[in-house]
């Protein structure tokens, strides 16, 4: 099959990565009538792929291409080669979220300013404010059918049977629970069915109603005849004249033959993971220490949220599976209260794990597959839970560097992860447990077991924003310091993690990238 755009193009921009910021960027630009490559690592699905099966679909669609996890966390010792859990396929990690779309509160983007220096952390505020991203926020709400918002007209699902223990916890202790604002439709919308309550939202949805590049940015972008995808693409290099400017990408096709698509502006969005691998990979005399990493920032200051699990057992049954995967949140303790013994915010969201999983995370490594574990998966029925996510702090040496002899298949140094959990995250997560089991004990909870973290799917860091150069990787725009044509779009450029779910956030900021990168195009300043 021979591609739609000559390799010899220099007028495109290729985008390394189709999910939620690569995906998004796309179609944002191929309106504006700009032309791009998408450049996609794993294959194209289709509906016929996906199957309500919780392991199943974790094997195919999952990225398990070697990597190697470090530090004294329970995440290197429990799953020392799989640090992260996304996908490896057209829509990338969109294909497998759960869909909550939240917008990050105010000082979240100002967590220097509102806490000052935090010891062992290398906070920084965002070059940009909520209020210059909350027109891009209506604009991504509207994109992916975002409900309970005004930016849609909506309503929100129905309260599950999950939901309304958890309320009725909240309401206990003086707290307060909402229901989750989903990009899953309740209507039918943007030529796709309304939400059938299937449960399995994580392993792709198989009607099409929740939100994913996978069939709806993609496939919008490439009928308007200005974007080209090709799958099973995996970028090797990115490559640059003796100027700095950047040309075009090295990649490797789907019948193994290395190719090189020259390119006017290229956008990296590969996940928190593949996107500094990739610009450390691409070093070279003129830039000895990786691209765009003057400052010494690519890959640090990982971040993936503070997480954590908690699940109750009750007399009678709830079925917490019969619901969307996330139908509330407990927000009570979002807010910056230094206070409660640890800075920034959490969110309990509510969260069915199917009995695969839950085996799985059950009090893995504390009692195993003993009698403990076996007699709390009798009771799966009459479980409900949470899924603790909070702020985590940017911590430099949590950082994503080359393995200096193993490679993977394509011949490139594998990436090497390296956690390690902040005082502060340590002490949010203990809050965290301590506030759930009070809120489901308060409703007759006859147990309560806390889950770790398990491989994170919220991958944010590693090529973040900064005013200053010296400070970070990309400016205001995701557009590289050191480099004007070469951007980054995915949720390594973030700042800070925040409290939120950072799909929403990541789709905002493409949209507005699309932006600059057509206007200055157009201005020929790139």
């Amino acid at each position: 099959m021979t591609n739609k755009f000559d390799l010899n193009d220099d007028s495109l921009v290729v985008i390394i990565g189709s999910g939620a910021g690569g995906g998004t960027l796309a179609n944002e630009l191929a309106k504006k009538g700009v032309r791009s490559v998408v450049l996609e690592a794993g294959k194209r699905f289709t509906f016929a792929d996906i199957d309500n099966d919780e392991w199943g679909m974790f094997g195919k669609i999952s990225w398990l291409d070697k990597r190697n996890s470090e530090g004294p966390s329970r995440l290197a010792k429990d799953f020392p080669n799989l640090p992260a859990w996304i996908v490896k396929g057209v829509g990338g990690s969109t294909m497998h979220w759960a869909g909550v779309a939240m917008r990050f509160q105010e000082h979240e983007f100002k967590m220097k300013t509102t806490n000052g220096v935090v010891p062992g952390a290398n906070v920084l505020d965002w070059p940009i404010t909520l209020k210059e991203l909350e027109p891009y926020y209506v604009l991504a709400e509207k994109k992916m059918g975002v409900c309970g918002t005004e930016s849609t007209g909506m309503p929100f699902h129905g309260k599950s049977s999950h939901y309304k223990v958890v309320e009725a916890g909240a309401n206990k202790i003086g707290a307060h629970c909402e229901q989750a604002t989903l990009a899953i439709n309740t209507e039918a919308r943007d030529g796709r069915p309304s939400c059938q309550v299937n449960g399995f939202c994580m392993q792709g949805c198989k009607i099409g109603a929740k939100w994913s590049t996978m069939y709806t940015e993609i496939p919008q972008a490439e009928a308007t005849g200005h974007c080209e995808v090709r799958a099973e693409s995996m970028v090797m290099k990115i490559e640059h004249d003796k100027h700095g400017k950047v040309t075009g990408v090295l990649y490797v096709d789907k019948d193994g033959n290395q190719q090189f698509q020259k390119a006017r502006v290229v956008a990296v969005a590969a996940n928190s993971i593949e996107s500094p691998r990739m610009l450390l990979n691409s070093a070279s005399d003129l830039f000895p220490d990786g691209l765009a990493n003057s400052s010494g920032q690519v890959g640090q200051n990982y971040m993936t949220h503070t997480t954590g699990g908690v699940y109750a057992e009750f007399e009678k049954p709830v079925h917490m599976y019969k619901s969307t995967v996330v139908p509330g949140i407990v927000k009570e303790w979002e807010d910056n209260d230094p206070s409660r013994g640890h800075y920034a915010g959490y969110e309990l969201e509510i969260l069915h794990l199917g009995l695969p999983f839950m085996s799985a995370f059950l009090n893995p490594g504390v009692s195993g597959w003993g009698r403990e574990v076996a007699d709390s998966l009798r009771n799966y029925e009459k479980m409900a839970g949470f899924w603790i996510c909070g702020e985590d702090m940017p911590v430099e040496s949590n950082n994503i560097t080359l393995h200096p002899t193993e490679k993977d298949q394509y011949g490139l140094p594998i990436p090497v992860v390296h956690k390690v959990d902040h005082i502060n995250d340590t002490r949010m997560r203990n809050h965290a447990y301590k506030t759930s089991k009070e809120l489901f004990e308060s409703v007759g909870a006859i147990k309560v077991s806390n889950l770790p973290a398990y491989p994170a799917s919220h991958n944010m860091g590693t090529n973040r924003m900064s005013e200053r150069p010296q400070d970070g990787v990309v400016n205001l725009w995701g557009q590289t310091h050191d480099i004007d044509n070469l951007f980054i779009s995915d949720g390594s450029q973030f700042t800070t993690s925040g409290t939120e779910n950072p799909t929403l956030t990541i789709v905002a900021l493409a949209i507005r990238q699309a932006e600059y990168i057509s206007e200055s195009m157009k201005r020929k300043e790139i």
